[in-house]
């Protein structure tokens, strides 16, 4: 059997900077507010027509397969991962296919949000190992900005999230570098604390209490107009709740990686965790006992980009030199569904 290596990273924000400060002008919040329940003080806003999840996963990924030393032709697999894609179908993985002008190769898309990118890698991991595939594409993409309430009724979630996309090129090797584990969890009992109900198929099966439709259109509307007036087509989330299971659940699946690979936490060089709250993730580094330079944070320049947030701080890291051959590197995330996982890698 194989081992999967990461041969090529990349990624790409938009150049469009959105500070606390801006968003001040625009709702009833305040640059200390922010940041002193999040850490963010700024974040990337993508622009409206000409930047899609797909084109910034492209970009991101002409850098990754550059960097791994092949082109897009080499290509014979795609994993896309992503909360908003470009259509509600189809999915963003054959628009890569399209714009990169590769072979006529399989494309799949993951839908597991904030984990998106590590589920997206363990699903490619399993096809380099059985031989199935030589050079698989995985992308985490995020136009969070596209679909949020820019108001101050819609601040506790639009102050958070943020626009990008990173990608990896992974590839065969037989050493003992690459992924060494990964581990992938889900429990749906709390699956309405984090989610995005509209548009949707549900009519209100799951939960009778949202009041997503009127009486009348119950299981006759995807959308309508009562979800409009009421901004029932917004993300909802319940950030205490977020909160208190990410901090027990992320350095759960840590540990579960690292006892499978027979490491402790002191083994960690670097620990890439999903930047979705800066005190989540400092939670985190205490409760592993795990210094400053053993913890890659970026979430106070680029918000939550959910699925591409892991990509986008392991790119970072490796480019800054804080990422080097030989180092256990542990990629971690915590989100919607709710949904966890971790990837162990030897660099």
């Amino acid at each position: 059997m194989y081992k999967s290596k990461i041969g090529g990273i990349g990624m790409y924000v938009p150049t469009n900077i959105v500070t606390n400060k801006d968003l001040e002008k625009i709702m009833d919040t305040s640059d200390e507010w922010i940041q002193e329940r999040t850490g963010i003080q700024e974040r990337r806003i993508a622009h409206r027509t000409n930047e899609t999840t797909t084109t910034m996963g492209v970009e991101a990924a002409k850098i990754a397969i550059d960097r791994a030393g092949i082109t897009a032709q080499d290509i014979d697999f795609i994993v896309f991962a992503t909360l908003s894609p470009d259509y509600y179908f189809p999915g963003c993985g054959v628009l890569v296919q399209r714009a990169l002008q590769m072979k006529e190769i399989g494309a799949l898309d993951i839908r597991n949000q904030c984990s998106g990118f590590i589920y997206a890698l363990s699903v490619a991991d399993q096809f380099i190992k059985t031989g199935m595939y030589k050079n698989i594409l995985v992308i985490g993409s995020e136009k969070h900005s596209f679909g949020l309430d820019y108001t101050t009724r819609g601040r506790n979630v639009s102050v958070i999230f943020g626009d990008g996309a990173g990608a990896v090129v992974l590839q065969q090797c037989n050493n003992e570098s690459g992924i060494l584990s990964t581990h992938l969890h889900s429990n749906g009992n709390d699956a309405e604390t984090l989610a995005m109900y509209n548009p949707g198929t549900h009519a209100n099966y799951w939960k009778k209490d949202l009041a997503s439709f009127d009486e009348a259109t119950i299981g006759e509307m995807f959308m309508s107009h009562s979800m409009i007036d009421n901004a029932q087509n917004f993300p909802f989330m319940d950030g205490p709740a977020v909160f208190k299971k990410a901090v027990v659940k992320m350095p759960e699946v840590i540990l579960e990686a690292l006892q499978a690979n027979n490491y402790k936490p002191s083994d960690i060089d670097m620990l890439i965790p999903h930047q979705a709250n800066l005190r989540i993730i400092q939670f985190i580094q205490h409760s592993l006992k795990l210094a400053d330079d053993k913890v890659y944070n970026n979430i106070q320049y680029y918000g939550n980009t959910t699925a591409a947030s892991v990509p986008i701080a392991l790119c970072e890291a490796w480019e800054k030199g804080k990422i080097k051959t030989g180092d256990l590197v542990c990629l971690t995330a915590f989100g919607s569904g709710f949904t966890w996982a971790s990837a162990l890698i030897k660099w």
